[in-house]
């Protein structure tokens, strides 16, 4: 699995001009699902993203999580994450999960949040076309990758 995760001061994700997902201080997280991933990646990533500490303590040092400060989190499925530009002009998206997966593991990511941490999810519409709007604080804006590789 692999995540683009933002430090945000707000966030919200429109589908046809309808706000499905809203968030205030917290985190963005855009996720990709891979062919190869299985129920431990989902675990891995979303307990790495609920740790991360990213957010200023009270010395302006990021020293604290999302639980820490009680913050939101929004999560949009995106594929083209596993987009493969090394060759040619046009992404290759052979390691992406077919829809099917890639829809079961977001949602088995968002419900493994939520029962293990007691936080309300927001979320996007898995592949809808999607206008996601933000403001992203620092900027603070990392990449994770389950199987390590960056």
């Amino acid at each position: 699995m692999r995540a683009v995760v933002q430090r945000v001061l707000e966030s919200h994700v429109d589908v046809e001009d309808k706000t499905v997902g809203k968030i205030g201080k917290g985190i963005l997280v855009l996720l990709g699902v891979g062919q190869n991933d299985t129920e431990k990646d989902i675990e891995w990533l979303a307990d790495k993203i609920m740790n991360l500490r990213i957010f200023e303590d009270s010395e302006d040092k990021m020293n604290l999580s999302l639980l820490d400060i009680k913050g939101e989190i929004l999560v949009i499925s995106q594929f083209t994450l596993y987009g493969d530009c090394r060759k040619g002009r046009r992404p290759s998206y052979s390691t992406a999960a077919n829809p099917e997966k890639g829809n079961e593991y977001y949602e088995k990511f968002i419900d493994y949040i939520e029962r293990k941490y007691n936080i309300k999810v927001e979320k996007g519409v898995f592949q809808a076309d999607m206008k996601v709007h933000l403001i992203n604080d620092g900027p603070v804006t990392l990449l994770l990758d389950s199987e390590k590789t960056f």
